[in-house]
């Protein structure tokens, strides 16, 4: 049997190692109000199955639904915190696990979120358990990786568009970007500075900047303006706060300049959203430009 940490029924589990053992990854699971904080020297990537949980990292905080994934760069140390009725698996990828997707796929795994079809769950799921009984490494790892690779297929076109002489440096400088991108929906309450984003991924305010608008095409600044509205409108839609609560809680100074935000972006106002059970624009998840669901 390989290795496997759950926490279930309310249990709380902090990993401080992965133990590496060669290129396998580790399972891992939260259920039922379970928590679990993984190590910060691993790559994470986190499948909700059932119902939903909650992740707190160093890019912030996110709500993850059923049929999402989220992954994280090692430095990161997400802590998942299943709902009542959640289920949640995830993988703890080794460098060696990293660097066999590369030699198998010549690509790599990168930071970000999206959804998943059904049918991808399903193989999901089966590939977790095989790499958990499985006695034969080289076997169970493929499988998963190809399928996580799979998962991310999207984000190739954008690793393309990054700048850079090699591809080493573009898969480099996207990772970085896809990290930036992360942290801004993660602090989708607040106003986030150029400069958090520029000392995240060790790059100059300038370069960060223009190389974010032109692989997402839209600015760090429009897109944490929008992520901003958006969490207003979840609010708005799925809560009983008041409109100057939710203008608070996404960040904005006051109800008057939340007010015009909201009517720009939605055409009415915050009110008649609620009153008419608005919903949010479709986003796609396999888009380079787009790793939300």
């Amino acid at each position: 049997m390989r290795q496997l940490s759950l926490a279930d029924r309310g249990q709380s589990l902090s990993l401080d190692k992965i133990v590496d053992d060669g290129p396998l990854p580790t399972c891992l699971g939260v259920a039922r109000l379970g928590s679990l904080q993984t190590a910060g020297t691993t790559f994470t990537v986190w499948m909700q199955l059932r119902g939903s949980a909650w992740v707190e990292s160093k890019e912030g905080r996110f709500r993850l639904r059923q049929r999402e994934w989220i992954a994280f760069e090692k430095e990161s140390k997400p802590m998942i915190q299943a709902g009542r009725d959640g289920l949640c698996i995830g993988l703890s990828l080794t460098p060696d696990a990293l660097r066999a997707l590369g030699e198998l796929a010549d690509c790599s795994l990168y930071a970000g979120r999206g959804s998943m079809s059904r049918s991808e769950v399903r193989v999901a799921l089966r590939l977790w358990r095989d790499v958990l009984a499985t006695g034969q490494p080289a076997q169970a790892l493929r499988p998963v990786l190809l399928h996580l690779a799979a998962m991310q297929r999207g984000m190739a076109t954008g690793v393309q568009r990054c700048p850079g002489r090699s591809r080493i440096r573009k898969r480099q400088v996207f990772g970085r970007m896809q990290r930036a991108r992360l942290y801004l929906e993660g602090n989708s309450h607040r106003v986030v500075r150029i400069g958090e984003l520029a000392e995240l991924t060790n790059f100059s305010s300038w370069y960060l900047s223009k190389t974010f608008q032109s692989l997402y095409e839209e600015s760090p600044q429009s897109l944490s303006a929008r992520l901003r509205l958006e969490r207003a409108a979840d609010l708005l839609r799925d809560t009983d706060m008041m409109i100057g609560e939710v203008a608070a809680a996404s960040g904005f100074d006051n109800c008057c300049s939340f007010a015009r935000a909201f009517r720009a972006r939605y055409g009415q106002s915050a009110s008649g959203f609620r009153q008419t059970g608005g919903s949010l624009p479709p986003k796609s998840a396999n888009s380079p430009v787009a790793s939300r669901k």
